[in-house]
C-alpha cells in the first residue's frame, strides 16, 4: 500500500508552524526555512517535512530522532536506514508526500495554469505530443502527461539527467534503461493534477488530508 498526505497552504497558521514545528528538525534546515523571503515558499517546504514525518509516525509507528535527511548524488533525499521510501511534491497551494515500506516512489502534483503548451512541445515524444493536441482540453492533458513524466523521472531517482523525451508514457507505463515503472493518479483537488509512480502496480492508495 501507499500512503499518501497532503495539506494546503495557510498563512493564518504560518506562525505557529515556524514556532511550534520548525524547531524539531535539524538547525540547517531551520535556517535554510527562515532564509525565505516569501511566507509561501517557506511553509511549502515545511510542510513537506511535517507531512513525511506525521506519516511515518501514523503509518510505520516509527518516531525518527534527529529527522535528518540525506541526500543522493543526483539530490533525492532518503533516510540513512532506508526503511521508509518517500517522495515529496508541491505546486500551487498544496504539498503531497507519498510514503512506502517496500519500493521508490515518485509523486508529482502541478496546478494546471494557463500556458503556451507548444512551449513544451520539445519535451514530448511524437505520439504524446499527438495525444495532447487532439485534446479538447490542451492544458489537461498536457499537465496528465507531466505530472506522469515528473513523477517517473523521481522514481527512478535521477532528476535532470534524463530528458523527459527519451521515455514514452502508454498506458500508465513506460520504461527507462529497461525498466518499467507504473503510474497511477491520485485525485486530490480538481484544479491540480497528480500523479505517483513505482516500479510495480501501485495497489491500494491511502490517500489523508491533514489540516495544519
Amino acid at each position: 500500500m501507499i500512503h499518501i498526505y497532503y495539506s494546503y497552504l495557510s498563512e493564518e497558521n504560518h506562525q505557529s508552524l515556524l514556532q511550534n514545528d520548525l524547531p524539531q528538525f535539524p538547525l540547517d534546515y531551520q535556517e535554510k526555512i527562515k532564509r525565505y523571503r516569501r511566507w509561501q515558499d517557506a511553509q511549502l517546504s515545511l510542510l513537506g517535512r511535517i507531512l513525511l514525518f506525521k506519516g511515518i509516525e501514523e503509518t510505520y509507528k516509527k518516531k525518527p530522532g534527529a529527522k535528518q535527511l540525506l541526500q543522493t548524488f543526483y539530490n533525492k533525499p532518503y533516510f540513512e536506514d532506508n526503511r521508509v521510501l518517500f517522495n515529496i511534491s508541491h505546486s500551487g497551494e498544496i504539498v503531497v508526500c507519498a510514503l512506502s515500506d517496500q519500493h521508490e516512489v515518485g509523486i508529482d502534483v502541478e496546478i494546471i495554469t494557463d500556458i503556451e503548451t507548444a512551449d513544451f512541445k520539445p519535451q514530448m515524444t511524437e505520439i504524446e505530443w499527438t495525444k495532447i493536441a487532439g485534446s479538447q482540453n490542451k492544458k489537461e492533458a498536457f499537465f496528465e502527461y507531466w505530472t506522469q513524466k515528473e513523477a517517473v523521472l523521481k522514481a527512478q531517482g535521477h532528476g535532470l539527467i534524463v530528458p523527459l523525451k527519451s521515455f514514452e508514457v502508454l498506458d500508465n507505463t513506460t520504461e527507462i534503461n529497461g525498466e518499467k515503472y507504473y503510474l497511477s493518479e491520485v485525485k486530490i483537488d480538481e484544479k491540480y493534477k497528480c500523479h505517483i509512480s513505482l516500479k510495480t502496480d501501485a495497489g491500494e492508495i491511502y490517500l489523508k488530508r491533514v489540516i495544519i
